[in-house]
């Protein structure tokens, strides 16, 4: 597939671009590898030519042309722009693809995008990191040398004329990307569509770092293993392929946003927040969310809820239907066994009532007939919950009351444990920002010549002072003091995560309230009285 990639460049030095294009460079570094007498080595393999100038002399021209029109002389303009035309490793053989019908390639789309303009076109065959897919160099001064007849293409009158920068637009942008797709498709090359958002968007730092991650990563481990330590990570991972990773493990098992935003938080330390219905992600080891469109169009929230409506319908139709995500279907069940609460829909069920019990029922026939029927439809509605939730015991009904209620005090214990933790973090903000305060005060009192007199004019900023210092003392496990950016961040995290566990506590509360009904229904309908019933008659002395 080609791509087109392009890069803004305010280096003054135009025979910066040269040397990169005709001698070897560190990829990751972009310095020149020098041999053994420090002398630039030339690319094994490149083809360069000129548009509207010598390619060997292209910086000189450049700079007296910027000079005739007395542009590019300050040092935040952009200089030149440099474009990349990067052909898939595979229409080497497929197509038959060389580097000198790359480089005509490149000359065509050069002499049809940037006309008037400066030029230097350079194809390399070896690829990044020896790859092996062909590309094309495109480095063309901003400053336009002729005047060229007004394309449609052109947003403003000006482009056309000499003495004028080069003006890139977003529309622009689409319409390079445009034209590099229809060479392709005439040419039969390989070729993916650049209009659309990407489903996975990896760029060009991600890339590096990911790079220069398993670099380190590979030395570090072949240091472990010569001292006879078995390394426990072998695959760096960037933090926006960890997301990547997890959100689409937590899609393939949830129904909806919320079961979503509980499988990260829960299985991958991920704080998933929706504003203006646009989805963002916190990574466990960041401070700042990155969005799903960075991410990729498949970690959007259309995308996403696209996802879910459309496995509502087979569910509905069969438990036994196809899974859109097939490869994770074996943990969708495990999550939905898991975390019965995020699946839990409050039903209408009532508990039976015993007329025995009840004077009104026994003084009003009226009532009495009303309270049957009641009865009966509420011990149809228990029998088909029993029947849709296969419970074929009372042994098994009162196991799910036991765990279900195991289950709330679980959650009902994290929630107080967060709970603690954010009243920990608010009295650290509010002594930090008590000490930072009245630090400056302190400081002139430690260089005040009457310490007494100053302690005494100054006494409740000093015991703020004091109070705040000894307090974060104490609660300091490194004696540093922690930025108030580093505590509000966390404080942030442990609120959502608060509102998540609150969330789901209140939904396995309502579960474990709704087993109980049943309970005591199925107890009614089975022998007459619930065993609540019956410990109370133990209860009752005899007369």
């Amino acid at each position: 597939m080609a791509i087109l990639k392009h890069i803004a460049i305010k280096n003054m030095d135009y025979g910066e671009a040269q040397r990169y294009l005709l001698f070897q460079h560190d990829e990751h570094t972009k310095k020149p590898i020098l041999d053994e007498n420090g002398e630039l080595i030339p690319r094994k393999e490149y083809y360069i030519d000129g548009i509207n100038c010598d390619p060997f002399s292209f910086d000189f021209e450049c700079k007296e042309l910027n000079a005739q029109y007395h542009k590019n002389q300050n040092f935040d303009e952009i200089k030149s722009h440099h474009y990349i035309l990067s052909f898939d490793p595979k229409d080497t053989e497929d197509h038959g693809l060389t580097g000198e019908k790359a480089q005509q390639l490149g000359l065509e789309y050069a002499q049809k995008n940037f006309p008037g303009h400066q030029a230097l076109v350079c194809t390399h065959t070896d690829g990044n990191n020896e790859s092996g897919n062909i590309h094309v160099h495109i480095v063309i001064n901003s400053l336009r040398k002729y005047d060229v007849e007004h394309q449609t293409s052109m947003e403003r009158p000006c482009d056309a004329r000499a003495g004028y920068k080069h003006h890139l637009t977003p529309t622009y942008l689409i319409y390079l990307k445009r034209s590099l797709m229809d060479i392709c498709h005439r040419e039969h090359l390989h070729q993916v569509d650049l209009l659309s958002p990407a489903e996975k968007k990896i760029t060009d730092r991600e890339y590096r770092a990911k790079h220069t991650g398993q670099k380190k990563l590979d030395a570090l481990n072949k240091e472990m293993l010569s001292k006879g330590i078995a390394p426990r990570k072998t695959v760096f991972q960037t933090q926006k392929e960890y997301l990547r990773t997890a959100i689409e493990y937590a899609a393939a098992s949830s129904c909806n946003i919320e079961e979503f935003q509980a499988t990260l938080l829960k299985n991958y330390q991920i704080i998933l927040k929706v504003s203006r219905g646009r989805f963002s992600y916190l990574h466990p080891e960041r401070s700042k969310f990155i969005t799903g469109r960075a991410l990729g169009s498949h970690y959007t929230e259309d995308y996403l809820l696209s996802i879910w409506e459309k496995r509502k319908e087979p569910q509905m139709q069969s438990h036994t239907g196809s899974e859109l995500f097939t490869p994770h279907s074996a943990s969708t069940v495990t999550e939905e066994k898991e975390t019965p609460d995020f699946c839990f829909i409050k039903s209408d069920l009532r508990l039976v009532i015993d007329l025995q019990q009840r004077v009104k029922a026994q003084n009003n026939p009226v009532y009495a007939r009303k309270v049957k029927l009641s009865n009966l439809q509420q011990m149809a509605k228990t029998i088909a919950y029993v029947q849709e939730r296969g419970y074929s015991t009372e042994e098994d009904l009162m196991t799910a009351l036991t765990t279900s209620q195991s289950e709330t005090a679980n959650c009902r214990k994290n929630l107080r444990s967060t709970q603690q933790e954010l009243k920990r973090i608010n009295e650290q903000i509010h002594y930090t920002g008590q000490y930072l305060a009245n630090k400056s005060v302190y400081r002139e009192f430690l260089h005040a010549k009457n310490k007494k007199q100053f302690r005494q004019e100054h006494l409740s900023e000093i015991t703020l002072y004091e109070t705040a210092r000894n307090f974060l003392k104490q609660h300091s496990e490194n004696k540093t003091l922690l930025s108030m950016k580093l505590l509000k961040s966390e404080r942030e995290k442990l609120l959502s995560i608060k509102n998540m566990q609150r969330q789901e506590y209140q939904k396995r509360k309502q579960y474990e309230k709704e087993l109980q009904t049943v309970c005591k229904n199925v107890e009614m309908i089975l022998h007459g009285k619930s065993d609540f019933e019956k410990n109370s008659e133990k209860d009752i002395p005899p007369r």
